[in-house]
């Protein structure tokens, strides 16, 4: 959610611990959804490297009856914000067709390090019709090349942080990490898989109190990358990845409470201070009422 580098950057710098988290948090997802549910969620994280904050940031989802959206900033805060003073936002849009979640627009803007990296995309009906990346991948004889059939069935980052548990039961369930995802954005091609772990009780500062799912995370790269690069490497080795989900009222749907997994600098750890989800009724529904 909170990208201060994208997740094929080389180095396992604290920025790609955020970068990371953004790429774990995908996780959490099949982006399907039951078309009367509607709900808000505004929610505030807090992102830290071996127990020392460094980064900060909202984010804001609303489920409509017909359409979506969801919106995210993050920044650096600390020790971190003097040697990069990242800060970056990230959006997706979309409609809600027979149950789904189909996003038509993705951005992501990054400032770090005196480089803004930027990527916009235009989706319909889950395949990729237009898009564009500055700065581009640089050229290189051992990149795997992101083929037409890879921007095909794929969903954005932001959009693949929504999720629906099918049935009438508890969302937060073991049945909300049976999940894989193929993932495009804007220059890396991977797949999320999850499996269920257990059950956490969890309490925000102000806001949501209650069970979260907890899902170990798996990142399998397909494109878009030079094998054997460290981060790449790294990330598609971890096996101690976890990311906790809660529901977001009025939905079906669970998003990111808490995202975890090691570092070669500290664990990583991206977790909300502030949930705060409202269930909406239907416009039918409402349109009764007045």
């Amino acid at each position: 959610m909170f990208v201060l580098r994208r997740p094929s950057a080389q180095r396992a710098t604290p920025a790609l611990v955020l970068a990371a988290c953004a790429t774990l948090a995908a996780a959490a997802a099949d982006a399907t959804r039951g078309a009367a549910a509607q709900g808000r969620l505004d929610a505030e994280y807090v992102a830290s490297l071996a127990g020392i904050p460094i980064g900060r940031g909202n984010w804001v989802v609303e489920i409509g009856e017909d359409q979506f959206s969801a919106t995210a900033n993050g920044a650096t805060t600390g020790l971190l914000q003097f040697f990069t003073g990242g800060h970056g936002t990230s959006a997706s849009r979309g409609l809600i067709s027979a149950g789904q979640l189909v996003p038509t627009s993705y951005t992501a803007t990054i400032n770090a390090n005196h480089r803004v990296d930027d990527v916009r995309m235009v989706l319909a009906g889950g395949n990729v019709k237009d898009y564009s990346v500055e700065p581009p991948l640089k050229p290189s004889p051992n990149l795997i090349p992101v083929s037409e059939a890879d921007r095909r069935g794929v969903i954005d980052p932001m959009t693949s942080g929504l999720g629906r548990v099918a049935g009438t039961g508890d969302p937060v369930s073991p049945l909300a990490c049976t999940r894989k995802l193929s993932v495009f954005d804007g220059r890396l091609r991977y797949d999320l898989l999850s499996e269920f772990k257990r059950i956490e009780m969890v309490k925000a500062e102000r806001g949501y109190a209650g069970p979260a799912v907890v899902c170990a995370v798996y990142f399998q790269p397909i494109s878009g990358y030079v094998p054997g690069r460290p981060a790449i490497t790294y990330l598609a080795g971890l096996r101690d990845a976890e990311v906790w989900l809660a529901p977001i009222f009025g939905t079906r749907v669970v998003v990111p409470y808490r995202i975890s997994l090691p570092t070669p600098l500290g664990h990583g750890v991206l977790q909300a201070t502030e949930f705060v989800s409202v269930a909406h009724p239907p416009r039918s529904a409402a349109a009764k009422t007045q």
